[in-house]
């Protein structure tokens, strides 16, 4: 009886440490998060520029603009020359793991997909992070039709044909990846057909 008495008392404070110590280590962490946001945004804001060239090509990474079209935060790609060549849209959604933020490039009239990036992730290490390959994966939404919804398939897809390959044995990072994109340009194309003729 004694010595439960004596562990009552032990115990009580070993738990009180425990949540003192995940109270400052858990204040200390969004306190870096707050102190390293500014950072974090202005790197990728740099990152989503530097794209611009290879996801509508063509595109000046200097000359192109952000701007808000139906309150969507896009960048309106420019050449060189200032002529209008297309569109890169930030789009984020869950992924099988975690969120995955995409960069979407589309031609001017915004019919058809020009390229994909995949700015973040963290996607399953040699299965779900293939959805990142430029040579595979991303590779199949160039050229897709962008008036009708991607699908996934487990088989090569005709050319054009709206279907991309899904990844083996990643096949809920392949479908996350369609979805975002699916919802990010159905999204566009409705603000950019909503603010035609209002220029």
């Amino acid at each position: 009886m004694e010595k439960e008495a004596r562990k009552a008392p032990g115990l009580l404070g070993q738990a009180w440490l425990i949540l003192l110590l995940a109270a400052f280590f858990g204040s200390s962490l969004a306190g870096v998060e707050i102190a390293l946001k500014p950072r974090i945004e202005r790197n990728k804001r740099n990152e989503t520029f530097g794209q611009i060239p290879f996801l509508v090509p063509g595109g000046s990474s200097q000359k192109s603009v952000e701007t808000r079209m139906g309150g969507i935060r896009v960048i309106r790609v420019l050449s060189d020359k200032g002529d209008h060549l297309g569109w890169v849209l930030p789009a984020s959604g869950q992924g099988f793991a975690d969120r995955i933020e995409l960069l979407v490039g589309l031609d001017r009239k915004a019919e058809r997909i020009t390229g994909l990036y995949v700015l973040d992730q963290k996607e399953t290490p040699g299965l779900g992070s293939h959805i990142q390959d430029k040579d595979g994966f991303l590779r199949g939404f160039e050229g897709q039709p962008a008036d009708k919804s991607l699908r996934v398939v487990k088989g090569r897809p005709a050319p054009h044909s709206g279907g991309i390959r899904a990844i083996t044995g990643a096949t809920i990072s392949s479908l996350s990846v369609c979805n975002i994109v699916n919802r990010a340009v159905r999204d566009f194309r409705k603000a950019l057909a909503g603010s035609e003729g209002k220029d």
